[in-house]
């Protein structure tokens, strides 16, 4: 158990008065040991501004060892923090002496040619028996630094260390010997061009880069992938750093300022040499501050002077942003690796007993934040932050420190904690927690983590190079404060929207909805089977969890695979579709084999046609060559060759339009690059996409380039043309900012170009600085609405955008503005906090109300979801979803759905229910049979287009099958609103109809069609039966073959189709041929797509992009059917839409098979 010092209790760490408490303690204990010291921070804190930069500073890092010790005593942990200490002195020589000895003495006495003819392993040798022991860096170090104190007494010692340090340091055997070391390693020149090793190969007509297989790493499937450096490589940064803040230059952080220049703004920054304005750290760090504290052996001190301007530090550092590293003050050498030593700092104090909280503690109360050492007052404002995601979790932190409540909503699934971790229960409300004692607790393997949903694009856009963990420990910083409140699978502008935000008491919208709309590439078979957008495959892969080897969901990817774009989203995908290929054909072949065995079947279902088979076989194929190689590779007691038999079958590539150093990944990071490389990616350059090639199947098969030159004159032209062989193609050629609120709401949300446009805080329009992380005046409102604002920070602001340093680095800069218009009025409600966030429970959270078996196939499930249900419009619909946290298991499979798009077949707004109807398809639709009375799940939505419902028209609805549920609305509405509906509803089996009587209310007349003998007996007068498919039923009715016509199908102003692909197909040709003749000549035809979709948040993933074409002019155009699901018959390219909806039609029918197994060892209800 915790036993906090000071007669504290853990309570009082997340409680304002318990921290005001803890002040004074740390106060009192300050002025007891230096009185001076104290007073000076008095002072400071009274008139921060006061300081010069240099000043604060000299503060701070005279404060850390009292920090270090205060906080040790806290937690009764002296011993171990002095242990930590003690090692990183302990490790001081290595520095001094690579410094002063290394570097300085042997590297300046010897000249390579002369190192080479050292006798490396001869020298070690002799040095190990004047050692006493083994051979050793810090040995060396310890010796030589004692040697160094009596250099006559020493002479011949010191010599063979000269020789021996030159051997290391300047040959190519010598620096092999010592490469996992820091001792001998020296910063090398940068010469921009060649900044990464690379093998190049031009014998195909273009030059593509590969790393040197020597070099290559081999991952095995999605565990983390880089664990960063331990503390001797950090502290070894940290002493590489000449801490420049002493100087008034550290750029690092403030950037590296143009001669002469004043201010912010792009024009006060230099600019690499590849243009990047290099405005150092977007959060302004105090880094250099902090390496000099960590070199002094203050772990926690050091944590404490990153968390004054960085308290979401576990979210930046290694893997993720590298924005001061290039504004480093070393610009003609190797940078200081600054994320490298920041995130082994916060890992040295979180692996301290109850090390967790302690770096929660000081994102909350930090003597060293002299403006906001603890919390300030409840403000009685609250604020609703749309997105989770970098941008939106920092805001989160700042403004509930700020004083105020936070509620926090996202699209995405956000799975729950355990109560006893997070302070939440499943129904929203604040319980107590358990502090966690070891971190490790909090841990979860990074291949077999729960996808947790929180994040946003850190989440499911960043990938296993970076350990994951870590957003779940800036979750709890945010969900354990009662001023914050999460809601996943809460979409702001579909199931709220800014004036229901307000109406609810909402002071004030903050939009940190990040990137949104990727680019499309117009090319012949553009969206083709196998080509995917680099979003599409990123979410399926770490959202819907498709990289775990115990999930349902599909991802058909084939080799080889290219992607398209030279951005760092597109080496993210290279590596991660790579990586995802073995774990894909393994878990095929694992599932396939005990099919097999249980019944023998498995062979002939999936041979649904020639091409299936194909694939089967070919997935087949390469798992059993994947495992005979590990056979072979355990027998011999080496690594499995993995990457050898993926480059033989395609391997990777990325295919960039122009050269390799020019493409974003080389220019912003380019040591991602360089890892991708050594993970086997190969680096196309000058290759401009012309045309997919497709196979007979109508399946992608290569992809057609034209080859780029660079002229003398600077300018590119083509040089020919080539064909990649690809079966699959990603394209990650960019995003557009997240503004699809502009067209749903355009009465508050206004654009400026590509983003939200900004106004000051009286609401006139202002013009927001351009891709600049420091502006010269931070302009984050966007709109005024009855003296409350709305802001927006990240990935959707026009300064912010990039990468989540800016993003955070946006909170940091913007969130004062938001407390400084909060502050202009009163609060909206005096409501208190609890009642505030009750109601949100109430309101927003989804539970199943009942699930009811409405067919063989067909289930109903009623949610309760009170804001869902008034916010539903016809033709809209949800993404329905379980936890992976109550999912059942068995088999070795989660059984977590895939989001099921799912439209409302009735509404109950005054009880807050909503009716989905799912046909139980074999996939994840089988699994809402499980689903619990009770059981909370996600109900994201309403989204998509509400359906336009005429005044006094005559309307023919035609619903095939599942269509009918989505047509009870929207023939109810247009009813009510006075139009005639002729409804056709089609069914193939007798058994198969469902919602009898509230298909005759949503109709005048209904023909019911049924391709099975003897067909169905109407129950009204009016209506009419017909034996045949629903084409023939409606031709039958138009030629009064039914009987006459109440309602006459030639005076029909729109037709509705909704059901399955081919039935709308075969519907839209009828109205051109068969029943051309009975219908006006200019009505209105749509159809319900219902292209395959995962998101369902508008233009994010761009899984359900579908092509359309102008039955004019032959044009094509590209839609996004989440959004837009209501689209004109003429217009849909139905051939494209059958191939999009087969994208992974092997893999489906090989789960729907495995959740078939899975089903019958469960004995799942049946009804």
């Amino acid at each position: 158990m915790l036993s906090l010092a000071f007669g504290l209790s853990f309570s009082d760490l997340y409680q304002r008065d318990g921290l005001l408490r803890l002040d004074i303690e740390f106060v009192r204990a300050l002025e007891a040991v230096d009185g001076a010291l104290c007073q000076r921070l008095l002072e400071a804190r009274a008139d921060p501004s006061a300081l010069t930069p240099k000043q604060e500073s000299e503060l701070l890092i005279a404060l850390a060892p009292r920090v270090d010790d205060f906080i040790a005593e806290l937690f009764g942990i002296v011993t171990e923090v002095q242990r930590l200490s003690a090692r990183h002195h302990e490790l001081a020589p290595l520095y001094s002496c690579k410094r002063l000895f290394v570097q300085r003495k042997a590297m300046h006495k010897y000249k390579t040619d002369a190192a080479s003819r050292f006798d490396g392993a001869a020298l070690r040798g002799e040095l190990a028996q004047r050692f006493g022991g083994e051979f050793g860096e810090l040995a060396f170090a310890q010796h030589v630094t004692r040697w160094q104190q009596d250099e006559t007494a020493h002479a011949s010692e010191l010599d063979c260390a000269l020789r021996y340090a030159a051997w290391a340091a300047l040959t190519p055997e010598g620096r092999a010997f010592h490469a996992t070391g820091v001792l001998f390693k020296a910063p090398h020149k940068l010469d921009s061009q060649h900044l990464v090793t690379v093998v190049a190969d031009s014998a195909a007509g273009y030059t593509a880069y590969a790393a040197h297989p020597d070099k290559w790493r081999r991952r095995e499937g999605f565990k983390l992938s880089d664990h960063g450096t331990d503390l001797v490589g950090a502290l070894d940064e940290a002493n590489y750093c000449i801490w420049c803040h002493e100087q008034g230059k550290d750029s690092c952080s403030k950037g590296l300022r143009e001669k002469g220049a004043t201010g912010k703004g792009r024009a006060a920054f230099r600019k690499s040499a590849f243009g990047v304005t290099l405005a150092g750290c977007p959060l302004e760090e105090k880094i250099s501050e902090f390496h000099k504290v960590k070199t002094e052996g203050l772990a926690i001190g050091a944590l404490a002077v990153i968390t004054v301007d960085n308290p979401m530090v576990a979210a930046t550092g290694h893997r993720i942003c590298n924005d001061c590293m290039k504004s480093c003050i070393y610009q003609k050498q190797e940078p200081v690796d600054i994320p490298q030593a920041e995130t082994r700092t916060l890992k040295d104090v979180l692996e301290l007993p109850w090390g967790f909280e302690i770096y929660s503690l000081l994102t909350r109360w930090n003597p060293l934040n002299l403006r906001t050492p603890y919390p300030r007052p409840a403000s009685g404002r609250r604020v609703l932050i749309a997105g989770m995601g970098p941008a939106g979790f920092t805001v989160a932190h700042y403004l509930m420190n700020d004083g105020h409540l936070v509620v926090g909503v996202d699209g995405l699934k956000i799975e729950p904690l355990p109560p006893w971790l997070s302070g939440v229960d499943e129904r929203g409300a604040h319980v107590e927690f358990e502090p966690v004692r070891d971190v490790k607790q909090l841990y979860e393997a990074l291949d077999d983590r729960v996808m947790a949903g929180f994040g946003g694009v850190a989440e499911y856009g960043i990938t296993v190079r970076w350990d994951k963990n870590f957003l779940k420990l800036i979750r709890l910083l945010l969900e354990r404060r009662e001023q914050f409140a999460l809601f996943g699978g809460v979409r702001f502008g579909g199931t709220l929207t800014l004036d229901e935000a307000f109406a609810f008491g909402f002071d004030h919208i903050t939009l940190a909805v990040g990137a949104g709309k990727p680019a499309i590439l117009d090319l012949p078979n553009g969206l083709a089977r196998g080509v995917r957008a680099a979003s599409d495959f990123l979410m399926a892969l770490q959202l819907t969890g498709a990289a775990k080897a115990d999930s349902i969901a599909n991802m058909q990817l084939r080799l080889p695979l290219v992607v398209i774009g030279g951005g760092l989203t597109a080496i993210d995908t290279a590596t991660e579709s790579l990586a995802y290929y073995p774990l894909q054909v393994e878990k095929f072949l694992q599932r396939y084999e005990t099919l097999m065995h249980e019944s023998g079947e498995a062979a002939a279902r999936l041979a649904g046609n020639d091409e299936e088979r194909v694939i089967a076989d070919e997935f087949l194929d390469h798992a059993r060559a994947l495992r005979a190689e590990r056979t072979v590779a355990q027998r011999a007691g080496r690594e499995p060759r993995i990457l050898e038999l993926l480059q033989a079958w395609g391997g990777v590539t990325i295919a960039y339009r122009r050269r390799l150093v020019d493409s974003p990944s080389y220019t912003l990071n380019h040591e991602e690059v360089q890892k991708a490389l050594e993970e086997g990616v190969r680096f196309a350059e000058g290759l401009t996409p012309a045309a997919i090639e497709i196979d007979e199947h109508g399946h992608a098969c290569g992809i057609r380039m034209t080859c780029q030159q660079l002229g003398a004159d600077g300018k590119w032209s083509a040089a020919g043309a080539v064909e990649l062989p690809a079966k699959t193609i990603l394209i990650a050629a960019g995003t557009q900012p997240n503004t699809v609120l502009a067209r749903e709401d355009p009465a508050h949300f206004a654009l400026d170009g590509k983003y939200f446009r900004a106004c000051d805080e009286d609401g006139n329009p202002v013009e927001a600085e351009a891709a600049i992380s420091k502006p010269n005046e931070v302009r984050v409102l966007l709109a005024r609405h009855d003296g409350r604002y709305v802001s927006y920070f990240g990935d959707v602001h026009p300064s912010f955008f990039g990468n989540v340093v800016k993003a955070m680095g946006s909170a940091k800069q913007g969130y004062p503005l938001v407390s400084r218009v909060l502050a202009r009025s009163q609060p909206a409600t005096a409501q208190s906090d609890s009642e505030f966030v009750a109601t949100l429970n109430r309101e927003l959270r989804a539970t199943v109300h009942e699930v009811i078996r409405l067919t063989p196939q067909i289930v109903e499930v009623v949610v309760h979801a009170p804001l869902a249900a008034k916010r539903f419009r016809p033709g809209q619909f949800y993404r329905l979803q379980n936890f992976e946290t109550s999912a059942p298991r068995t088999a070795d499979t989660t059984l977590t759905m895939e989001g099921l798009a799912l439209t409302g077949a009735w509404i109950d707004p005054q009880q807050g229910l909503i009716s989905t109807v799912v046909l139980e398809m074999g996939g994840s639709s089988d699994l809402c049979r499980l689903l619990k009375r009770g059981e909370p799940v996600v109900l994201m939505g309403p989204t998509g287009s509400p359906s336009e419902i005429p005044a006094d028209e005559t309307v023919i609805l035609v619903g095939g099958g599942l269509g009918n549920a989505v047509l009870l609305p929207i023939g109810l509405a247009m009813r009510r609103a006075g139009s005639k509906v002729l409804y056709f509803a089609g069914y193939k089996r007798m058994i198969d109809r469902y919602k009898l009587a509230e298909i005759e209310t949503a109709a005048d007349l209904v023909v019911w069609s049924c391709d099975e003998e003897p067909g169905f007996t109407p129950d009204r007068p009016q209506d009419r039966t017909f034996v045949g498919n629903i084409v023939q039923a409606m031709h039958a009715y138009a030629e009064g073959e039914l009987g006459a016509q109440t309602i006459a199908f030639k005076a029909a102003d729109r037709l509705i189709a909704i059901g399955s692909d081919r039935m709308m197909a075969a519907v839209a040709r009828a109205r051109h041929e068969v029943l051309k003749p009975y219908l006006k000549p200019h009505h209105f035809a749509i159809g319900s797509i219902n292209s395959p979709m995962q998101c369902m948040m508008k233009e994010i993933c761009a899984q359900c992009l579908q092509p359309q074409r102008d039955p004019a002019t032959g044009k094509v155009s590209y839609v996004f059917s989440c959004f837009n699901q209501d689209q004109p018959l003429d217009c849909v390219d139905w051939a494209a839409l059958d191939q999009r909806l087969r994208q992974n039609s092997t893999q489906e029918k090989l789960t729907a098979l495995w959740i078939g197994h899975c089903l019958r060892t469960i004995a799942a209800p049946i009804f």
